[in-house]
């Protein structure tokens, strides 16, 4: 990332300059953490002013909050558009894969900041959770709608989704987190990792398979 700050030739409609101003933002955020982002550097890497950058957004709170929105809503669209559809799901599993990796390969600056910001800000805590919970809100009934997904926990239950969501969702953040400091390991790679630590489960599932500890 270059320290150099974004200085136009021309001047940028609004909208191109508040999509200059999250870029910027989002690659402090993800580097410094909520407290070492300031709103003076961040205009510096955008290329404006501060009030400039405080007609887009009042105050840094606002700011961080719309990126966490705006980033968590692409993600939702990944699995939106390439998990559901009449193919086959382990064809649909690993093309959501490919495409949720192909997403935090293209956005690392994004997926840093969703995901290991450990700032412990009690605000900024909240709005992960509260984003978060929309995401979850809108994901789960695409894994839920699949067969055999409540069987993953043992029993047919509302809390068997959760808990199969929670696996869904450690292994694929835990994979991208790692991976954000080995980018040299390949996208593909990074896929078949997730369809070997979760489709192959999910599968023996869906036949009716199930481990069962050994009795006493």
């Amino acid at each position: 990332m270059s320290n150099a700050p974004t200085v136009p030739g021309r001047r940028m409609p609004a909208a191109e300059r508040k999509e200059v101003i999250e870029r910027a933002a989002t690659e402090l955020f993800a580097d410094l953490g909520y407290h070492g982002a300031s709103m003076d550097e961040i205009a510096r890497r955008s290329g404006v002013s501060v009030p400039v950058l405080y007609d887009h957004f009042e105050s840094k709170p606002d700011l961080h909050r719309r990126l966490l929105e705006r980033h968590f809503t692409e993600l939702r669209g990944v699995w939106q558009q390439h998990f559901v559809g009449d193919d086959p799901p382990q064809q649909r599993m690993a093309r959501a894969f490919d495409a949720w990796f192909g997403y935090v390969e293209t956005h690392p600056y994004a997926w840093k900041m969703l995901f290991r910001d450990t700032s412990g800000h009690p605000e900024v805590q909240a709005i992960h959770a509260q984003v978060a919970v929309q995401s979850r809100a809108a994901l789960l009934p695409l894994l839920a709608a699949e067969t055999g997904s409540e069987h993953i926990a043992g029993a047919d239950d509302g809390e068997s989704i959760d808990m199969a969501w929670e696996v869904l969702r450690s292994v694929l953040q835990g994979l991208a987190l790692w991976w954000f400091d080995h980018r040299h390991v390949p996208r593909e790679r990074m896929v078949t990792t997730a369809m070997n630590s979760v489709w192959i489960g999910f599968e023996r599932v869906r036949r009716g398979e199930q481990w069962q500890p050994n009795p006493a």
